[in-house]
């Protein structure tokens, strides 16, 4: 313990001491979402090298199987709430429609009424209002939607839509929404398996209706969203969820992994660890060119300490992260200052800096302020013995020695007049002028 705690100071007074030189502040990480479950981006790729979609499946939620349910199932989504009108019914609650003209939905007094264009009033009626037709009906402002629409007083003087389906129609309208209709037949199967079983899985259970058309539950776009391909992983699929010991599992998905998924319990901290949402390793996840498979960002020390106005003790040192979970994304991190520390979670320095995941590192390089000698502090320390010093000569930067780099970070060499700057890694230094 009070070897660290000495470590600890020599590399808070060497940093401090070097106020006078230059700081860079460098952010590395990967990945998109919070990692639980099915990396999308890494499907495409098990696709890409001959994976089907149940090997796929079986890959990201280790420990399940297969099993069929009743595909014509009926699931209710809300579509909004507010002004509402339609087309393409020929029946509201026993009363007939013309298919061809477009009613209004309103309500007065807790009931509800239709509204013809010619200016008719149908009604009242009891919620929910039910309407249907031959084929898909038109909602104004929103799309088209297989099923039926449902009615009903928002209690704020407008109407909420509910859309209640069949399981795999309202897949056929989620798929394309969730992953590019353009990918490979066993990345989109898998995806409408993972979707289908979402849906009976995470239902919300609210007044009317059981899921969202949005990222609250899964986006679904209705029949504006089907296309060939994706309706064809749909059919090949059809009726098919993941279960685990024969019960549904939750399958959440999301967009890239950064090369490894996370477990449910380190990526939200406080879930119940659950065997088939665990972290498992993710090789194909930089498949069809993704731009978030690693990403990094850089800026200055004044800059980071902004972002983290409120929790930097004295002037910012930089950011140590001090658990992680399996992938490895963050779970807890510490902000150095000069002054003392500050505990944060992984989701805390997600949100500061605005990152695509909590799969990230950061590191703090200082270079103090030449004497005639090139030295200063990587933080934290790399934890290898050397960087490399290069100097800029003949137009270009080029590699004239290393540097040794201590327990504390520190590190240091005697280099003749002229402009330098270390390289750890991929990460620069700031350039400094050595008198």
């Amino acid at each position: 313990m009070l070897r660290a705690a000495l470590t600890a100071a020599v590399v808070l007074l060497a940093i401090a001491a070097g106020a006078r030189g230059a700081s860079v502040f460098y952010i590395r990480g990967g990945g998109d979402g919070h990692g639980i479950g099915m990396s999308q981006y890494g499907a495409e790729g098990y696709a890409l090298h001959g994976a089907d979609y149940r090997s796929i499946l079986a890959h990201y939620f280790p420990g399940t199987a297969l099993a069929t349910i009743g595909p014509q199932r009926t699931v209710r989504v809300l579509l909004g709430t507010g002004p509402a009108s339609f087309s393409g019914a020929t029946a509201a609650a026993g009363v007939r429609l013309q298919p061809a003209s477009t009613y209004e939905v309103t309500t007065a007094g807790g009931k509800l009424r239709l509204r013809t264009g010619a200016g008719q009033t149908l009604g009242p009626f009891t919620a929910p209002l039910i309407v249907s037709g031959p084929g898909p009906l038109h909602l104004s402002g929103h799309g088209s939607y297989r099923g039926s629409l449902q009615f009903a007083a928002d209690g704020s003087g407008g109407v909420q839509i509910v859309d209640a389906v069949g399981l795999d129609d309202y897949v056929r309208g989620v798929v394309a929404e969730e992953m590019p209709a353009s990918w490979a037949p066993a990345a989109l199967e898998a995806q409408a398996v993972a979707a289908r079983t979402y849906a009976v899985t995470t239902t919300v259970r609210a007044g009317g209706y059981d899921l969202y058309d949005d990222s609250r539950s899964q986006v679904y776009g209705g029949v504006g969203a089907e296309t060939g391909a994706t309706d064809a992983a749909v059919a090949a699929t059809g009726g098919q969820i993941v279960t685990y010991n024969g019960t549904p599992a939750v399958t959440y998905f999301f967009s890239s992994s950064g090369g490894y998924t996370e477990s449910i319990q380190d990526a939200w901290p406080g879930a119940t660890p659950e065997p088939w949402l665990r972290g498992v390793p993710d090789p194909y996840d930089g498949a069809a060119g993704n731009p978030s498979h690693s990403w990094g960002a850089q800026m200055s020390l004044a800059a980071a300490s902004a972002k983290l106005r409120g929790l930097v003790k004295g002037s910012l040192i930089g950011i140590r992260v001090v658990r992680r979970g399996v992938s490895p994304r963050m779970i807890a991190g510490t902000v150095v200052g000069t002054r003392g520390q500050t505990t944060v979670s992984g989701a805390q320095l997600q949100s500061v800096f605005g990152l695509d995941s909590t799969l990230a590192a950061f590191t703090t390089i200082t270079t103090q302020d030449p004497r005639g000698r090139l030295s200063g502090t990587i933080f934290p320390p790399p934890g290898h013995g050397a960087v490399a010093v290069q100097a800029f000569t003949g137009g270009r930067w080029r590699t004239v020695a290393h540097a040794g780099v201590s327990a504390a970070g520190g590190y240091g060499a005697m280099e003749p007049a002229g402009r330098y700057r270390i390289v750890d890694g991929s990460l620069t230094g700031p350039v400094v002028t050595v008198p």
